[in-house]
């Protein structure tokens, strides 16, 4: 049935939950398994105060990309390991400056997948409005089941 699992991460602990959850169906299906994890852009402030809006020099953008891409690499390499010592075969996937909702549908549809396994918080309301949900994005626009893990 599932043959493909996505997992997301964004490296926190709550998105380790859906790794555990992620990889342990895997190894009960079979299944081999993408891990992905997309990082945003550098924020920008979209409205000036009173000394002006603050724009980041090239070195400043460098050094947030680069900082960016060795979390990246270290949560990732994390959970190759951990994938291995449990004998699901694995693939990681670094999307950087990217929307993770955006990123995460873009990659099963290109990698085929047939499952995506992410946590969510679980936020209700005006908190969920007010912060956004990546996981209630991929919800709404996934071509394939979302199990979601709290």
């Amino acid at each position: 049935m599932y043959n493909h699992i996505l997992i997301s991460t964004d490296g926190s602990e709550l998105a380790q939950k859906g790794i555990d959850h992620g990889l342990s169906l895997a190894k009960s299906l079979n299944a081999r398994v993408t891990v992905i994890m997309a990082t945003e852009r550098f924020p920008l402030s979209v409205h000036a105060g009173i000394a002006g809006a603050y724009i980041p020099g090239p070195s400043e953008m460098a050094q947030y990309e680069a900082g960016q891409a060795e979390t990246a690499q270290n949560v990732l390499a994390a959970v190759k390991a951990t994938a291995e010592n449990l004998g699901v075969s694995v693939d990681t996937v670094h999307v950087p400056e990217a929307y993770p909702a955006e990123a995460i549908i873009d990659l099963v549809k290109a990698r085929g997948c047939s499952l995506i396994v992410m946590a969510s918080h679980g936020r209700r309301g005006f908190r969920k409005l007010l912060l956004g949900s990546q996981t209630s994005e991929v919800l709404a626009n996934s071509p394939v089941p979302v199990l979601v893990v709290r």
